[in-house]
């Protein structure tokens, strides 16, 4: 329940200082289109927002608040983006994010904050609030977590409706990308390019047999 509270926290203070565009605009209402019906994810409320920075990224968090950066959406076709969105739902399922964000309270100083706190959430400095919204949006996975992300966002996206190839497509476009700063999520999602390669080549794989038709790139 410590933890909850801490997640939330830290999700409305990220929500309170990075640029979140209004229901009006162009980015929000495309992300809430390509969204549309994605309600839970095992259980897990899911909601959504669009960050206006120029940073490409995106994360989900364990409490289910899903937050994409504008510059993703820049380059991502609406397939790519929900495989995007889909694999990052898939660490909130497997619960990758909720046992990294565990391990962030539970070491260096911010131990010692939640420590100080007597078990109550809420007594955190805006300095250690950043430092654990920062957690969220840059956390890395092993590749084992990678490849259950990817298998698990594959069958969330399947089960509400998408097409999986979009998942295959996106990494694809990341993994042509080598340079410049859309390197923060390439290097976040892929340790390496051989297994970002072999990723790409066994999701492909699972898409072909279960008979799903690669769409046109938009």
């Amino acid at each position: 329940a410590q933890m909850a509270a801490y997640v939330k926290e830290s999700v409305d203070w990220m929500d309170k200082n990075n640029p979140v565009p209004g229901d009006d605009n162009p980015y929000t209402q495309r992300l809430k289109r390509l969204t549309e019906g994605l309600k839970d994810a095992d259980g897990i409320p899911l909601n959504f927002k669009v960050y206006d920075v120029i940073d490409v990224n995106a994360f989900a968090c364990p409490d289910g608040s899903v937050r994409v950066f504008s510059s993703l959406m820049d380059i991502m076709d609406d397939d790519e983006l929900l495989g995007i969105i889909g694999h990052e739902i898939g660490h909130v399922m497997k619960r990758h994010s909720k046992k990294a964000f565990k391990t962030e309270l539970l070491t260096g100083a911010m131990k010692d904050a939640v420590a100080s706190t007597g078990g109550v959430a809420g007594a955190l400095t805006e300095s250690q609030l950043g430092d654990l919204g920062s957690s969220l949006v840059s956390a890395k996975f092993s590749q084992k977590q990678e490849k259950e992300a990817d298998d698990c966002g594959y069958e969330f996206l399947v089960k509400n409706g998408r097409n999986p190839w979009g998942m295959v497509m996106a990494f694809e476009k990341l993994s042509s990308m080598e340079s410049g700063d859309k390197r923060s999520y390439i290097d976040k999602m892929f340790s390496s390019h051989p297994e970002t390669k072999a990723r790409i080549e066994r999701m492909s794989k699972r898409a072909e047999k279960d008979g799903y038709k690669r769409p046109a790139a938009q």
